[in-house]
């Protein structure tokens, strides 16, 4: 499958069950209702999948699952973090012979490598797969920044496609389009800079909330890039506190529970993360039902 990089493709939660085992009945029905509710493709292990958190033999087991279950309607991009640039190699050798149509590369883990390391880092990745290679850039969280000036470097890299755009920055999605043009693809990582992200060219989202509001979502950036905004100022404000929650170191956490509220599916987490508890649990169900309020309002 050749990958149309653009529309929502939802950072997927890996279901789990209480003993932290995958929950392959969930996986399979949640991604069957990400994909009835018209996302453009799925990004399995991204943060929201807990990547880091699951042993090597889990993260090939979900891609095999995500590609069995997917069958071809969207593409199925996994999430490569590894330690080390042998691990990252290895682990795009395999997920290109299971079957996945990208990878979204978050930098080498751990380490904060300087700008000659990192360049090295996803050229390397690069010319280990045939697969299209999104470039995850999030230097508030990984402590690396893929500045246009290095991103210029793999430009000569025909596989390395896109970047998601996640330095909490507006004006670097305008930097790569007047520097690069139509060269890279820009999605939002940030799912509250969505609109004004596709006000500035974005087409394409990867998104944490999503899954627990998949439909909304997907109208939310159609409204945006169909130059519909006063729908999608309407929706967004809907959302926002909801959008919000992604943001947050326990993102994971915030998701799956509004995953759990919105469809039913297991909050469970990898430790060291835990279920949220307390006030804070109840701070966060206080907004996913005000959102859920909120969009039905709309609707009358």
């Amino acid at each position: 499958m050749q990958v149309n990089w653009k529309g929502v493709f939802p950072a997927v939660t890996t279901k789990l069950k209480q003993d932290g085992s995958l929950d392959r009945d969930a996986i399979v029905s949640g991604l069957n209702r990400l994909i009835d509710n018209g996302v453009g493709g799925v990004v399995m292990m991204g943060m929201v999948g807990e990547n880091a958190q699951l042993t090597p033999d889990e993260k090939r087991t979900v891609l095999k699952i995500a590609v069995e279950t997917v069958k071809g309607r969207v593409p199925v991009i996994s999430g490569l973090a590894e330690l080390n640039t042998a691990n990252a190699v290895q682990f795009a050798k395999d997920a290109e012979a299971i079957g996945v149509q990208g990878l979204m590369v978050f930098p080498g883990l751990t380490y904060r490598s300087d700008d000659r390391e990192t360049v090295e880092y996803y050229r390397s990745i690069a010319r280990s797969t045939k697969l299209g290679l999104m470039i995850y850039n999030n230097p508030r969280g990984y402590g690396v920044d893929m500045r246009p000036d290095l991103l210029a470097q793999l430009a000569d890299e025909a596989n390395v496609v896109a970047i998601k755009e996640e330095t909490y920055d507006t004006t670097r999605v305008t930097d790569l389009y007047a520097r690069f043009g139509e060269r890279f693809v820009v999605f939002c990582g940030v799912d509250d800079l969505i609109v004004e992200s596709v006000a500035l060219g974005v087409t394409g989202w990867v998104s944490g909330m999503a899954n627990a509001m998949p439909k909304e979502s997907v109208d939310l950036l159609n409204y945006a890039v169909n130059g519909e905004y006063g729908k999608a100022r309407a929706l967004y404000r809907a959302l926002i506190d909801l959008f919000h929650l992604d943001t947050h170191v326990k993102l994971v956490q915030y998701i799956k529970l509004a995953e759990n509220i919105t469809a039913g599916y297991p909050e469970y987490v990898k430790a060291p993360r835990l279920m949220l508890e307390g006030e804070e649990r109840q701070r966060t169900i206080a907004i996913v039902e005000k959102a859920i309020a909120n969009v039905r309002a709309l609707s009358q």
